[in-house]
Formats: C-alpha cells, structure tokens, sequence
C-alpha cells in the first residue's frame, strides 16, 4: 500500500488566494492601528488646546446693560 493522503491538498491557486488574503488582513491591521494611534493623539493635544485656552482667557461675566424706561 501507499502511504499518500486520500484527500488531496489545496491547489497553487488557493494557497496563493490564502498568501494573498493573509498579507492584505495584515496590511488592513497594521493602518488600522495606526488610524487609531493618530486619533488618539491629536483627541489629546485637542483636549490639551481646549484645557490651556480656558485657563489662559477666563471669561468674563456678560455686562447688563440698563433697561430703558417706558416714555
């Protein structure tokens, strides 16, 4: 007897569509996680901007102008 599988593997084509898949899942990943780096900080430096205007220009109470008079 033989000692060769009875199911045959995957042809060329496929393993080359696995190769393919698995490299472009890889790339997707990686920009991704890089999109997702880059948001996080510029939400920081956004927040840190917001943080440092409002102690650097404290608002100053609106002035009440006086009511006319009924003539």
């Amino acid at each position: 007897m033989s000692s060769k599988k009875s199911v045959p593997g995957p042809s060329k084509s496929e393993t080359r569509a696995e190769q393919t898949t698995a490299i472009a899942t890889e790339i997707i990943d990686r920009e991704t996680s890089a999109r997702t780096a880059k948001t996080e900080r510029l939400r920081a430096a956004r927040l840190q901007r917001d943080a440092d205007d409002r102690a650097a220009d404290p608002k100053k109470p609106a002035k009440r102008t006086a009511a006319k008079g009924k003539d």
